[in-house]
């Protein structure tokens, strides 16, 4: 992943690696149509996603050892893998760098904020991963990751930022229903993580299955992030006796 910082950099292969992240980020940044989130925290978020990468990899090179040596069979094994190793570590990363820098952070004063700093989290972490990703294999597979892994670390990042909206909404009067709301914003996104990965490695090349799958989770992640932004409000004043989130 960070073989970029040992040798030469191809330019041509960072921007191919880097611009369809930063393409998504503007997209997501310019649906925030409340108040647009100051460039620094924004920036920061991409660094924590970065950050995260690390801890990602720390911990799938202890789980996935032990996974191996635990696993009766090769579809327990991949189950495990992709769902536990793989989807739960690099979800559970990128939650708690974007909890450490947003929960309490004034600026989070607006439900679909909570979409726009998971998804930046995302995007930095997908980042990361596809430098090195590219720089291994290739501008192929810069264009095949361009419309498949960023944008589905993209997806991921914004069911986690709604359920972490919802989350921070009902913080201070509904303790038990924001403590369920954070669950499901890293449950969520760790199954959909893992059915990707589980699905990509099952069905050899652009499957069927997996384009169907992929599709949906496409459309559905733009459905959600289309509804809450139109659907926004200051935290403080929405209606708290509705639950936010009719998906």
């Amino acid at each position: 992943m960070f073989l970029f910082l040992f040798g030469g950099i191809n330019p041509f292969l960072i921007a191919a690696a880097v611009i369809p992240a930063i393409f998504l980020m503007i997209r997501i940044y310019k649906a925030d149509r409340l108040e647009a989130e100051p460039k620094r925290l924004l920036v920061s978020l991409v660094i924590m996603g970065i950050l995260s990468t690390i801890m990602a990899i720390i911990l799938e090179s202890v789980g996935e050892p032990l996974v191996g040596s635990i696993a009766p069979t090769e579809t327990i094994y991949n189950i495990l893998l992709y769902f536990i190793v793989v989807a739960l570590s690099e979800e559970a990363a990128k939650y708690l760098f974007l909890r450490l820098r947003t929960w309490k952070s004034p600026e989070f004063n607006c439900q679909f904020d909570g979409v726009v700093y998971a998804t930046f989290v995302s995007l930095g972490f997908a980042l990361a991963e596809n430098v090195g990703y590219v720089l291994e294999y290739g501008f192929g597979t810069a264009l095949l990751r361009a419309v498949t892994a960023i944008p589905g670390h993209a997806c991921f990042g914004v069911f986690m930022g709604a359920f972490y909206g919802a989350a921070k909404r009902y913080e201070h009067y509904n303790i038990e229903q924001s403590r369920t709301y954070r669950i499901l914003s890293l449950v969520v996104p760790v199954l959909l993580h893992g059915t990707y990965d589980f699905i990509a490695t099952q069905f050899e090349g652009l499957s069927p299955v997996f384009l169907v799958f992929v599709a949906l989770l496409f459309v559905a992640s733009y459905k959600i992030v289309v509804n809450l932004s139109r659907r926004d409000d200051y935290i403080d004043r929405l209606n708290r006796g509705d639950d936010p989130y009719h998906f």
